[in-house]
């Protein structure tokens, strides 16, 4: 097919070889399209009367190349596909909606003059961005309008969870005990599953790069009459927000003054890929939502309702609404309450404010400049803060005592910010998440200085072995450096540490346990190696280290930053009660043969160890472990420890031989132990490990060393009531 020549009312044929129609005819102009022409025609080529002249060399080079119309014959064959189309479409829209400039927001929670309540993060980015783009384009959240019922909304992304353990110990905690209605263990449902499997879920999230947690609080949840559909109609709403399907699981807990819901979502949508959610759809989005149904099921709050609940608020020692108004009304601090309005309601706030003003004079807050002007002081609202946090510790601290039958005096109550100063023992009282929404744990300790310790951030791995009753003790750990800190300083010459030459005066001096040097080198690289992560140490190449001048210092700081302050040992798992009359050795024991001064109180649970130990020593006396000579003293079998210790190993032995195919054989100080590591059981003496042969197992002291090797082979040595393992890689070879 040639080109066609000249003009035709219908159809022409553009110079880069597409067709145009009529309309095209009707507006085009020749001229515009020179230039395209002359990307196709030879320099010779003329132009003449506005049309271009075409030589037979044109007509032999011109190629007709499909396309869309007016489009560059060097990019024709690379027409997008539709999807590639509506994705550049809707990423230009998102782009367009999102360029809400920070300045124009407004403050945290509030939207701004011109209706943005976008706070910068990720706007255009994560599942959930287009219900955040419809409330910048509208008056704002909806939540935030008269009437709405108040919801507490806290969220959180846990990196790697299902790898690090962290989502199987925040999924048992949520689960723990006396969280139900009715007090008992905390029941775990789904979207469809009244009992949901909780092992299952974590299977499916355990290679999720993150975990999504959130906490549900509808400030009237107690007059919510199904908690449960009420959660599961609120994950509904935020599935059709997303445009996914959630695998979520939620346990409610009524274990507070507001019940609350736990709400877990693993961290993939319905295709498989990394569930994103808008930060501000966490921040805002959920809380809306759950707004939006705790109002359809209860009603909008009425005056007389909001009223009730702000005049509760006029004498609380915590943070309220009233400051948070008053703060924002403030000018430069000085708040002017001087002229009485003329409107009833605006009347009443007036009056609640003075109220509430009073109170904070008599806490140093607030200062009545002149009569209506009051001055409010910087120090009101972190003072309030900090005053409303103290104020719910102290109510746990209460209710957990209440809960063992005891009741303390709140002016025995120490809160501990960091680690004590001093060591304390006692029994657990109560054991309970610091964050709801993390892993770490808080402990109320029922001391034997007669006082009630709250210590919070504490490692749940530190304390697995803690029951309520368990006596343990807390101390802070010698912020020292480490001797593998001190070894490497020790070896480092000009500031480079050499590996190598570590492994060579390792050798020549021979004290290494067991033999193995290169395990033991090897244990001071894995050091660095964690050093260097932190910036302290820098690898030069595979046998070079620089190593700083303060190196040890900075260690040892690096260690106290990672949660090390904090030494806890599990004196006895056992209470008080079962101590007395256990056939093992006891921290009662320990105690009644210890020459040092006493340290009990003579009220609190310094009086019940008295008198506990009263009877311990009694039952020792009947058993003939102890002797009461005529002046009243009293006289303990020599050994009394190792003595009932092996007591209580041979009857354990005795009754796991029963459940296993081959018998107990019990190992004497100085025996070598080898053999399969294949579990633990937790004695009165203290926790065991159990280690099989072929023919025979034997119990051993437990150390937190050995848990790595698990179902591996492993040898050691009796010593002193303890063991001296032999790990790593050795030269020898076992039969």
């Amino acid at each position: 097919m040639g080109p066609i020549r000249g003009p035709s009312p219908c159809l022409h044929t553009v110079w880069d070889g597409t067709v145009a129609g009529p309309a095209w005819c009707r507006e085009a102009r020749y001229s515009q399209y020179l230039p395209r022409y002359s990307r196709h025609s030879s320099p010779k080529s003329a132009v003449s009367g506005g049309m271009p002249s075409m030589s037979a060399d044109d007509d032999n080079r011109f190629r007709p190349k499909p396309g869309r119309i007016r489009s560059d014959a060097s990019k024709a064959g690379q027409a997008k596909s539709f999807l590639t189309k509506v994705r550049k479409i809707a990423r230009q829209q998102g782009a367009a909606s999102g360029r809400v400039s920070r300045g124009n927001a407004g403050e945290s929670g509030k939207p701004s003059r011109n209706g943005a309540v976008a706070s910068g993060r990720g706007v255009k980015r994560g599942r959930g961005a287009a219900f955040v783009r419809s409330r910048n384009l509208s008056n704002g959240w909806s939540h935030r309008q008269p009437g709405s019922r108040r919801v507490i909304v806290k969220s959180r992304s846990v990196r790697a969870a299902g790898k690090s353990g962290k989502a199987a110990a925040h999924l048992r905690y949520i689960q723990r005990d006396g969280t139900s209605r009715d007090g008992e263990r905390g029941r775990l449902y789904s979207a469809t599953e009244d009992r949901a499997d909780g092992d299952a879920f974590l299977d499916r999230g355990k290679d999720d790069r993150h975990q999504f947690r959130f906490i549900v609080s509808p400030e009237d949840a107690a007059e919510i009459e199904d908690l449960t559909g009420h959660t599961r109609d609120l994950m509904r709403q935020l599935e059709a927000d997303l445009g996914t399907k959630l695998d979520w699981v939620a346990v409610n807990h009524f274990n507070t003054g507001h019940p609350h819901v736990h709400v877990i979502v693993n961290g993939r949508d319905d295709l498989g890929e990394d569930l994103v959610i808008n930060g501000d759809y966490l921040a805002n989005g959920i809380r809306e939502r759950a707004s939006e149904l705790a109002t359809l099921e209860l009603g909008p709050v009425t005056e007389i309702e909001q009223r009730r609940k702000l005049t509760a608020e006029i004498d609380q020692d915590r943070f309220t609404r009233i400051d948070r108004a008053m703060l924002k009304e403030a000018d430069g601090g000085a708040l002017d309450l001087r002229h009485a309005p003329d409107d009833a309601r605006v009347q009443e706030d007036r009056t609640m404010r003075i109220r509430r003003l009073g109170k904070l004079e008599k806490m140093g807050l607030a200062t009545e400049m002149s009569p209506g002007v009051w001055d409010l002081s910087d120090r009101l609202e972190p003072t309030l803060h900090k005053m409303g946090e103290r104020g719910d510790i102290v109510r746990t601290m209460q209710k957990s005592m209440r809960a063992e039958g005891r009741d303390r005096d709140p002016m025995s109550f120490q809160i501990h910010d960091a680690a004590p100063a001093t060591p304390i023992v006692g029994r657990v009282v109560d054991k309970h998440l610091s964050d709801e929404l993390g892993e770490n744990l808080t402990l109320v300790i029922d001391g034997i200085d007669g006082r009630t310790h709250h210590i919070s951030g504490v490692d749940q791995a530190k304390v697995a072995d803690a029951r309520i009753g368990s006596v343990i003790q807390i101390q802070a750990t010698d912020a020292g450096p480490r001797p593998a800190d001190r070894a490497i300083a020790g070896m480092a010459e000009d500031g480079i540490y050499r590996p190598s030459r570590h492994l060579e005066q390792a050798r020549f001096d021979g004290r290494v346990p067991g033999g193995d040097y290169e395990g033991f080198v090897d244990a001071h690289v894995r050091r660095l190696e964690a050093l260097r992560r932190a910036s302290i140490v820098e690898r030069i190449d595979a046998d070079q280290w620089r190593i700083p001048q303060d190196f040890e210092v900075r260690a040892a700081a690096h260690d106290a930053g990672q949660g090390r302050q904090l030494n806890i040992r599990v004196l006895s798992t056992l209470d008080l009660e079962k101590q007395i009359t256990a056939d093992g050795a006891t921290w009662l024991d320990r105690r009644l043969i210890g020459r040092g001064p006493s340290d009990l109180s003579p009220a609190g649970f310094g009086q019940d160890v008295s008198q506990a130990m009263d009877r311990r020593r009694e039952r020792l006396i009947e058993q003939g472990d102890a002797t009461r000579q005529q002046d009243g003293r009293v006289f303990y079998r020599r050994d009394l420890l190792s003595t009932l210790e092996a007591r209580e190993v041979a009857r354990a032995g005795a009754e796991l031989a029963a459940t296993k195919p081959m018998p107990f054989c019990a190992a004497g100080d100085g025996d070598t132990v080898s053999g399969t590591f294949t579990g633990t059981v937790q004695l009165t003496s203290g926790k065991f490990a159990i280690v099989e042969k072929s023919h025979e197992f034997t119990l051993v002291p437990w150390r937190p060393v050995i848990d790595r090797q698990l179902g591996k082979e492993v040898t050691g040595i009796v010593q002193g009531g303890s063991v001296s393992w032999q790990l790593g890689r050795t030269r020898e070879l076992g039969l």
